[in-house]
């Protein structure tokens, strides 16, 4: 059984001072606090062309999505914090995970995602706090092998929702996000007790 089980904590938006980022970073410091290795990404660190299977059958995979791909495949589970775009997740996150999805060479498809656990969170200046988009996020982790959760986390009128300190200014909501966060790290250690 891992020690320190290996996460990876993305959000779906690279903008500067995002909700969401804000939000990752408090689920990181709890993972870590619970004994796991986790690996802050900013998606600004791949930039990755839209998908396209023409390009990917000249050339293959972009270098941005083969390191970010194998990020995700020397992981045992993800920390993801996602905004609404339009009730459902942002394109960027989409067009990540879509390209992170593809086989390289001619071996199979999904090494990133099958077999890995998840967590979802999300911050929505809106009253739902961005669960619409956690919906199509849900399902599209499910469909490709992930074991996702069933609590999340999503934070409204995130605009006001923080402290000065970065913390949640409601401490029932920093607490329920340290809380998901560990039960990553608890699923992800019994998985790998189970062989």
């Amino acid at each position: 059984m891992p020690t320190h089980p290996k996460i990876v904590a993305f959000a779906g938006s690279a903008r500067e001072g995002s909700h969401n980022v804000r939000l990752l970073a408090l689920a990181v410091r709890a993972a870590r606090a619970a004994g796991a290795e986790v690996t802050e990404v900013s998606m600004r660190d791949f930039p990755m062309p839209l998908y396209d299977a023409e390009l990917e059958a000249k050339e293959g995979l972009p270098e941005p999505v083969r390191r970010f791909k194998a990020l995700l495949e020397g992981s045992d589970g993800f920390l993801i914090a996602s905004p609404e775009y339009n009730s459902s997740i942002t394109p960027l996150l989409k067009n990540a995970i879509d390209w992170a999805s593809r086989p390289e060479g001619k071996g199979p498809a999904l090494t990133a995602f099958r077999g890995k656990a998840a967590a979802l969170f999300a911050a929505s200046p809106g009253s739902l706090g961005g669960l619409r988009g956690l919906v199509h996020l849900r399902a599209i982790l499910g469909n490709i092998g992930v074991l996702v959760l069933a609590d999340q986390v999503a934070i409204p009128s995130a605009h006001q929702a923080f402290a000065p300190d970065g913390a949640l200014a409601d401490i029932g909501a920093g607490k329920r996000v340290a809380a998901l966060a560990e039960a990553l790290v608890d699923l992800v250690r019994r998985l790998a007790a189970r062989g």
